[in-house]
């Protein structure tokens, strides 16, 4: 449970979630305002990593459901296959995350963050290609994949990013690209997730506050779509990620 479950923590968990929910429909990101949040109630690094991919999975249900008609395999490749390795790999995370002692974890977070962090900043900012640039050899992309989905398990911050690079390097166009990374990414937080509800480190009043702001955030996010600039959200993201890995070194 929180330390202090009143209403004013509950409020800013929810106010997180909103404003996570708003973050991934726009730009991607929402786990750098997730997961600091959850460490400011109280709660260790590894519950709130786990109620933070809990939390938000309704949000990435929607986002694979709405781009689902753009997904699409690889070459030889098919879409379904790489929805089996992106589940199986974040099985795998997902099971080493909960052998992971809290203490290691702790240790371990923030370089995660750090890793996160750069990944993130290099997914906003670097030149995006009108085209695919040249493929990856199939048992190249399958290893990729796999290990994406293993991360994503784990820890999962720029896991997108990660995705978007290897599915464009590949041949995918980058409006497809983008559709199927979302598919993939729920598809290894589905499996994550299913074995994260039984493992006692949820906090589930922590997780309906930020699920429930999430599903907000979501509509709003649609909203302001073609209003707000994204490369300001992206910085800002950039800027959390940075203060949060300075903090995390230093706490």
């Amino acid at each position: 449970m929180l330390p202090h479950p009143d209403l004013s923590l509950l409020l800013l968990i929810a106010l997180a979630g909103f404003y996570a929910g708003t973050q991934n429909t726009l730009a991607g990101g929402g786990s750098f305002i997730t997961f600091p949040t959850l460490l400011l109630a109280g709660l260790n690094p590894l519950a709130a990593n786990i109620t933070s991919t809990v939390a938000l999975f309704p949000n990435q249900m929607t986002s694979a459901f709405a781009g689902r008609k753009l997904a699409g395999g690889v070459g030889e490749i098919s879409l379904s296959k790489l929805l089996g390795l992106s589940a199986v790999g974040g099985m795998v995370g997902a099971i080493l995350l909960l052998n992971t002692p809290v203490t290691f974890f702790a240790h371990l977070v923030p370089w995660l963050v750090l890793f996160a962090t750069a990944i993130f900043t290099w997914g906003s900012f670097r030149k995006k290609p009108l085209h695919a640039v040249h493929a990856i050899p199939v048992p190249l992309l399958v290893t990729i994949q796999f290990l994406i989905g293993v991360y994503g398990g784990y820890f999962g911050g720029g896991i997108g990013f990660l995705m978007l690079a290897a599915l464009t390097i590949a041949g995918q166009q980058v409006r497809m690209a983008a559709a199927t990374k979302n598919v993939l990414a729920m598809a290894m937080n589905a499996s994550a997730v299913a074995l994260f509800i039984f493992s006692g480190q949820v906090n589930w009043l922590a997780a309906l506050a930020l699920a429930v702001g999430g599903i907000g955030g979501a509509f709003a996010g649609s909203w302001l779509l073609h209003r707000v600039p994204e490369k300001l959200l992206r910085g800002f993201v950039v800027l959390v990620g940075i203060v949060l890995t300075v903090w995390l070194f230093l706490r």
